[in-house]
């Protein structure tokens, strides 16, 4: 049951009520089973790891590598969507969107055509006109990767073809799908059954390409994904699924039945976990108003707070965090602390406090009120 402590910075109200909340249990099941040598599931809505299995263990990626060569792509598309003229040394072996020598086509597309065909020739393309070089977008594509936390990674193409030093995990792999799909563009496009690109060309030109990722075909709730596929790394599979406000992200690594595998960890996930929600927009508490028309403002909770969580758990902590007093010159609607949620010691997450009506000075103490309320903030750094 969520259990309620509000919390003030000089002096401590508490206020205790109960309602049903999950809590996500840090355990994870063994209660599936995958042909993959490597894999995990993760909840993309707060990075709890559902299932894994030698998800640390550093493994070829293959194509899956292209997620991270779209989002640098992406990223730089938004500032400037620039033209890409395909050049000789972009010509690649393996999986192509078959570019020729003088093609034109805008970052955007590149990457359309990078996950949908998994073009190796898109791959090298936009790592040259990114960086000049494959080896220097590699750089590139390490240095996200360390800012992302995925510290048993290394890329070394941009498109995943096998090299001694290019490996990365399950586990690293999950994150960095988190990390794409909050990129709306690659939410789009990796989303798309077909996908459409445009060429720039003297004649309107468009190609069409398939997506090699047949979840989306095969599971309802698959929104996108990227496959993989050397004779080193063996079948490679990240995918995302959503249902009823839940985000999964499955990563297989060297996975003969990898099509099943991502359906029996989604299905797990889905039945495993639940969408719960604490609503504390009811709750008034009254604070203390300083120099003001009224000598305290309702406070409440500016929105519900939502937490994905495991169903055997129900363990949730709401901490109120407010001042002892506010000065007058309050606005409706202005932040004045904030409702803090824990599972046991484990940060969950916040929603703002906000005053629910405005709070005036006193007519005949505004001047003197105010001088001093503007005094003690500016002493205080308030």
């Amino acid at each position: 049951m969520l259990k309620r402590v509000a919390s003030v910075a000089l002096s401590v109200l508490t206020v205790i009520s109960m309602i049903n909340i999950g809590a996500v249990s840090a355990s994870c099941d063994e209660d599936v089973s995958v042909s993959a040598h490597a894999a995990i599931l993760m909840c993309a809505n707060n990075g709890q790891v559902i299932f894994e299995k030698n998800s640390e263990e550093k493994l070829a990626m293959a194509s899956t590598t292209k997620i991270m060569t779209a989002v640098l792509a992406l990223e730089a598309a938004s500032a400037e969507d620039q033209v890409v003229e395909f050049k000789s040394e972009m010509i690649a072996e393996g999986s192509s969107m078959y570019l020729k020598v003088g093609d034109k086509i805008k970052l955007t597309g590149l990457v359309g055509g990078l996950l949908a065909a998994s073009g190796n020739d898109a791959a090298n393309a936009i790592a040259y006109s990114l960086a000049g070089s494959k080896e220097d977008f590699a750089k590139q594509m390490n240095t996200r990767a360390q800012l992302l936390g995925m510290n048993n990674t290394n890329f070394a193409t941009p498109s995943g073809l096998d090299a001694d030093d290019h490996y990365s995990t399950a586990h690293d792999m999950a994150v960095l799908m988190c990390y794409a799909m909050e990129n709306e563009k690659f939410r789009e496009i990796t989303g798309q059954k077909d996908v459409m690109v445009e060429f720039e060309e003297a004649e309107y030109k468009v190609s069409s390409y398939h997506n090699h990722n047949r979840l989306l075909s095969l599971y309802e709730y698959c929104i996108g994904g990227k496959t993989g596929f050397t004779e080193k790394a063996g079948r490679c599979l990240v995918t995302c699924a959503q249902k009823d406000g839940i985000e999964l992200v499955a990563v297989t690594l060297n996975a003969p039945d990898d099509w099943n595998d991502h359906i029996a960890l989604f299905n797990y996930g889905f039945e495993k976990l639940s969408l719960n929600e604490a609503d504390d927009t009811n709750i008034n508490l009254d604070l203390p108003v300083v120099g003001g028309m009224c000598d305290s403002v309702m406070v409440t909770s500016k929105s519900k707070f939502s937490y994905v969580s495991d169903k055997s758990d129900d363990d949730i902590k709401a901490v109120y965090e407010l001042p002892r007093f506010v000065y007058a010159g309050i606005k409706a609607g202005e932040p004045v602390g904030r409702v803090v949620y824990y599972h046991d010691d484990e940060y969950l997450g916040e929603v703002k406090l906000i005053a629910l009506k405005e709070v005036k000075y006193k007519k005949e103490e505004k001047s003197f009120f105010k001088n001093l309320i503007d005094t003690i903030k500016s002493t205080f750094g308030l």
